[in-house]
């Protein structure tokens, strides 16, 4: 369901398990008396093994990239009431997408998205609250993938992210540029 920003979360948390390495958890988060959110997160103790990454996508830089809001407002000079809304709104990421996308040509193309982001500031050092960040902006740009082969965006369909997993295999910084490679197979 979608949350009030207006009223209190209240979360239930179910210890699940708890083990020597692993344990888990079952979030359920409540507004309003009914359950807006469910989460099942599962933990294991740092421990070395066997490591492999594919390789990374030959794609440039991005700082040789177009910031997203700065396209937008280059190829929309006269933005709608809604969408001047979306780019006077003071975000604290950065978005700087390899294939620019026309916010209002709603072309088909392949589903597949590569964006550069980062957040715009400096953390501490603290490796759940940069996971915590990575989690959240993880449902940006997801969705709109999934419509790019049929010429739709989520500027004209109401759509709503349903369920989507994570998996943290190294600690990472949110605030130093991390490459989002978005397919939708189906």
């Amino acid at each position: 369901r979608r949350g009030d920003f207006n009223a209190p979360i209240v979360y239930q948390v179910e210890r699940s398990r708890d083990g020597g390495s692993f344990s888990s958890r079952r979030v359920s988060a409540i507004q309003h008396g009914e359950q807006i959110l469910t989460m099942s997160a599962s933990f294991q103790a740092p421990q070395p093994g066997h490591e492999h990454q594919l390789a990374m996508p030959e794609v440039p830089a991005p700082e040789t990239l177009e910031d997203l809001d700065g396209f937008v407002r280059r190829v929309v000079p006269d933005p709608s009431p809604q969408l001047r809304l979306f780019l006077e709104r003071v975000r604290p990421w950065q978005f700087r997408p390899v294939e620019q996308r026309h916010p209002l040509e709603f072309q088909a193309q392949p589903p597949r998205r590569r964006i550069w982001f980062r957040l715009d500031g400096e953390l501490p050092d603290d490796d759940a609250l940069h996971r915590a960040l990575l989690t959240y902006v993880s449902d940006y740009n997801l969705l709109d993938v999934s419509t790019m082969p049929h010429g739709r965006t989520h500027i004209d369909l109401a759509m709503a992210s349903i369920d989507h997993a994570l998996w943290f295999h190294r600690p990472l910084r949110v605030n130093d540029w991390l490459l989002y490679d978005i397919e939708s197979p189906s």
